[in-house]
C-alpha cells in the first residue's frame, strides 16, 4: 500500500485548495481557509503533501574503533 488509509484532513493538501501564503489556502468550495483546517469537501491530493524531514544522524558519539573491522 502506497499511502495510509487514514490521512488527517488539512486544506494544505486538498485537491480543492491552492496555497496563497504560508498559512492560507484558496479553496474552490469555501474560499480563503487556514491551511490547517478542513471541511466536508476534503479530497486528498498526495502530490501536495510534503513529508516531514528526517533527523540528521549524530556521528559525533562514534569513534574510529566503531568503523573498523578488526
Amino acid at each position: 500500500m502506497l499511502f495510509r488509509k487514514e490521512i488527517e484532513p488539512r486544506c494544505a493538501y486538498c485537491q480543492h485548495g491552492t496555497d496563497i501564503g504560508e498559512e492560507s489556502v484558496a479553496c474552490l468550495k469555501k474560499g480563503v481557509m487556514d491551511s490547517g483546517s478542513h471541511c466536508g469537501s476534503f479530497r486528498y491530493d498526495p502530490f501536495k503533501r510534503v513529508p516531514p524531514q528526517q533527523a540528521e544522524p549524530d556521528f559525533s558519539k562514534l569513534s574510529d574503533e566503531d568503523f573498523s573491522l578488526e
